[in-house]
């Protein structure tokens, strides 16, 4: 009797493997896809304002504004700030962050 039932174990180890590969592959691609849509939110970000004349004049401030600690603004900065965030609503960077930012760029 129990050579009957090897085949029928046998199947269903391979049919749950099945599933289980399918469902990490599933997982996987949803991390990976949530992963590539930050990195191409932020690279469009980074894009966008590497082209913005009015957060390129800032960079000035930005850099006082960064060795200051946040004690030096300048109205370039207060300007380039404001304008970050109309742009980007969802943005949740604090201004020293994006003092950072406008550095880097």
């Amino acid at each position: 009797m129990s050579r009957i039932l090897l085949p029928f174990f046998a199947a269903g180890l391979l049919l749950s493997g099945g599933a289980s590969a399918a469902s990490f592959t599933a997982t996987t691609d949803m991390v990976v896809g949530g992963l590539i849509n930050t990195v191409d939110a932020t690279s469009d970000l980074t894009s966008s304002l590497r082209d913005d004349k009015l957060v390129l004049d800032a960079r000035d401030d930005a850099a006082r504004f960064v060795a200051s600690q946040g004690d030096l603004r300048g109205a370039h900065l207060e300007a380039a700030l404001r304008h970050i965030r109309s742009q980007q609503l969802e943005l949740g960077a604090s201004d020293l962050q994006l003092a950072q930012a406008i550095l880097a760029l």
